[in-house]
C-alpha cells in the first residue's frame, strides 16, 4: 500500500491523511471493545502520533481500561465514529480504528488481546500472536 492513505468518519465530517503504514493492528476482545464494535472484537492500528493529520471537530470521551491505563476516545461530534483512542501517558502513539480507512487492505490483525474475554464462537487464526490480558 503507498501513504499517505485517506480515512473518515461515516458522515465524513472528520476526515485525515495517515503518513506511515501501521506499527502493529490488533484485535481486542474485552468486553469493552465488544460493546464499542458491537461484535466479538475491535480492531487497533497503533500508529506514530506525528503519522496522522486529522481535519475536522473531534469529541473526547475517557475511561479506566481494566489494564490501570486511561483510554481516551476521539470521535466525530455528528455521527458518533470512533476515530482513534490513546493513553494520555504515551504521547507517542494513538490507537487508530482502521475500519475508518479509505483502503482497509492494512487490517490484517497479527495480535490478539484480552483472548480470556473473547466470545466463545471465536476461533482465533494460527500464526498470530495471543495474550489472555494486555501485553
Amino acid at each position: 500500500m503507498e501513504y499517505p492513505v485517506d480515512g473518515s468518519c461515516q458522515c465524513g465530517q472528520v476526515t485525515y491523511k495517515l503518513r506511515k503504514p501501521p506499527i502493529a493492528v490488533a484485535a481486542c476482545h474485552c468486553t469493552q471493545c465488544q460493546k464499542l464494535s458491537t461484535s466479538a472484537f475491535s480492531l487497533t492500528a497503533m500508529i506514530e502520533s506525528n503519522a496522522i493529520e486529522i481535519h475536522g471537530e473531534l469529541k473526547e470521551w475517557s475511561r479506566l481500561a481494566k489494564s490501570g491505563n486511561t483510554s481516551t476516545a476521539k470521535f466525530c461530534p455528528v455521527c458518533a465514529n470512533h476515530i482513534y483512542h490513546y493513553n494520555p501517558s504515551n504521547s507517542q502513539h494513538i490507537m487508530l480504528k482502521p475500519s475508518t480507512l479509505a483502503d482497509t487492505s492494512v487490517i490484517k490483525p497479527a495480535i490478539h488481546v484480552w483472548v480470556s474475554e473473547k466470545q466463545d464462537w471465536y476461533e482465533i487464526p494460527e500464526g498470530v500472536m495471543v495474550y489472555d490480558t494486555q501485553p
